[in-house]
């Protein structure tokens, strides 16, 4: 103590400084943002929201999700990042907060595709800039302040609780919490949102609701994942005309046709 009373006025504000992050430093900030459930959530409010009053927010709700994009990725998204092969979206963002620019694909799910074309053809003729979120009558491009509220307007059309959490950064959270509960890897999730570090990723995983119920299972019940093999003969008299597979997972078809 004596030797911080001895040092300059500046030289104490460093040594406490240095303290108390020394006391906080693995202290972890509670994370209040919530997240959308794609099933009861996300296509809810894709297919029951009204296009003319909520179809800029669809989109960005879409691309938000499919690419885990923060706000700021959303507003400088221009249409020469997105290129429609028919079947799929491919959408590059190239300005990032990490630097490193990433790609992502919308599949034509439900009606993702039908909706951004849609708001693609309903843009201004004539617009001077090339972002692709933009008032339809103004013209101008959406700014950060708007595109950051499209979590909270899709909770409050939901009439979800606790609106307020629903902040800009629900849609990546949402993303990477998404792949977090289909079981994909950490580094699948890394590459996918573009961290650099792993821990993040790994966080995502070890928080997944999902995985914690498959590991209480094994812990408490001892269940694992088995194989079930299942035979399905078909003559041309009873093909069916569709077939449904539902909670499926690393499923192998093995045909025989004998003629």
């Amino acid at each position: 103590m004596q030797r911080i009373t001895s040092l300059p006025h500046y030289g104490r504000n460093i040594l406490w400084l240095l303290d108390n992050l020394r006391q906080h430093r693995y202290k972890q900030i509670p994370q209040s943002d919530r997240i959308f459930d794609k099933n009861r959530e996300i296509d809810r409010f894709l297919s029951s929201a009204d296009d003319r009053e909520f179809l800029t927010i669809k989109v960005g709700l879409i691309l938000g999700i499919a690419g885990a994009c923060r706000t700021d990725e959303l507003v400088n998204l221009t249409v020469d990042n997105i290129e429609d092969v028919g079947s799929s979206l491919i959408v590059k963002i190239t300005n990032t907060k990490t630097k490193i620019p990433r790609i992502f694909v919308v599949t034509d799910v439900g009606n993702m595709l039908e909706l951004f074309r849609k708001y693609l053809s309903l843009r201004p003729p004539h617009v001077k800039h090339k972002r692709l979120f933009c008032t339809t009558k103004q013209e101008n491009p959406v700014g950060k302040n708007t595109m950051g509220k499209i979590p909270s307007v899709v909770a409050s059309y939901l009439k979800l609780p606790d609106v307020a959490c629903y902040t800009g950064h629900c849609l990546r959270r949402s993303s990477a919490t998404l792949l977090a509960d289909a079981g994909v890897d950490i580094m699948t999730i890394k590459r996918h949102a573009g961290w650099k570090s792993t821990t993040v990723a790994e966080g995502y995983v070890e928080n997944s609701i999902k995985n914690k119920t498959k590991i209480a299972n094994q812990v408490l019940v001892g269940t694992t994942t088995s194989a079930t093999t299942k035979t399905v003969n078909v003559s041309e008299s009873n093909i069916p005309s569709n077939i449904n597979f539902e909670n499926c997972t690393n499923v192998t078809f093995n045909l025989n046709v004998n003629k």
